[in-house]
Formats: C-alpha cells, structure tokens, sequence
C-alpha cells in the first residue's frame, strides 16, 4: 500500500475498516449519498483508487474511482477505459490544504498505472464553482451538461480529458 505525504497531510489507499468513516464523511459533506454496498464494491473492484486523506492520524477527506470500458468522452471514435470520478469530499475544516487537489492527482495516476484508464470523467453540480476550477486546474473540460442529474434537480456538467 503506497502513501504520498505533503504538506501536513497524507494520502493513502483506503483500508476496509474505515469505509465507515468514509460513508459518514460523505454524509456529512455531500448530498448525494450512496448505500454502504456501493462502497464496499468499489473498495473491492478499485482498491487502488479509492484513497483517503489523512491529517493528525484522522481522515479527513476520501476519493472514490471506479474504470468502466466505453466511448470515450474525449475520443468518440475510440471505445476504451474511462476512469470515472465518482465521488470527492474533504470536510470542511481540513478544505483549502491542498487535499482535494492531492486527492484528485493521485487517484488519476492510480486509475492509469493499475487500471489501464485512457481518460477520466466526472460529473460536477453547475453552482460548484471551487470544484468546477480545480477540475480545469487538472486538465478536465465541460463536455456536455447533464439536465437535472442531481436529485434536487441541478444540472450537472459531465467533464473529461484524456489520461
């Protein structure tokens, strides 16, 4: 199991017993929630892409990744491995450290390195302007909105580059 340790943080792959702590982060921070199995299944299929921050020996902060085989966003002639961004959150007393961004670069070099990912994609609320800048910030375009994703009823941006 790799660590990247920057600044007063660090990075690392998510270990079984913490998933609880990971699905009550994302209750806490985000308002789309998933069922425990969700994240059970991809701990078990994506290990290697499902990381969590820590900071003081506590997690702080979790990215969930998953590779699917499709079109490619970016290549629509192509089909091939799409890593898929499912789900970021950082609470929000540890937010402005540098630890979404971390999150985010490690997870994309994991989905390549042991999952073979040609590219990556995720969807994001339209009103998330912080996220919206940090997807550009990695390379991440809008490709298309998705009307009315979000359960409240919010359009999401589907937004990709390649790997």
């Amino acid at each position: 199991m790799s660590t990247t340790s920057r600044k007063d943080f660090i990075i690392r792959e998510v270990r079984h017993e913490e998933l609880g702590e990971v699905i009550r982060i994302n209750k806490e921070v985000l308002p789309e929630n998933y069922p425990v199995f969700y994240f059970e299944m991809h701990y078990r299929n994506f290990g290697k892409a499902f990381l969590v921050a820590e900071l003081d020996g506590r997690i702080v902060g979790y990215i969930m990744c998953r590779v699917e085989y499709d079109t490619l966003y970016t290549n629509p002639n192509k089909i091939g491995k799409r890593g898929h961004i499912i789900s970021i959150a950082v609470l929000p007393f540890a937010q402005g450290r540098g630890i979404g961004t971390e999150l985010m670069i490690r997870a994309l070099e994991n989905m390549k390195k042991y999952y073979g990912a040609e590219e990556y994609y995720l969807e994001v609320r339209v009103s998330n302007e912080i996220a919206i800048r940090l997807y550009k910030k990695l390379g991440f375009n809008v490709v298309k909105v998705l009307p009315g994703y979000y359960l409240d009823g919010e359009d999401a941006y589907l937004m990709a580059r390649p790997a």
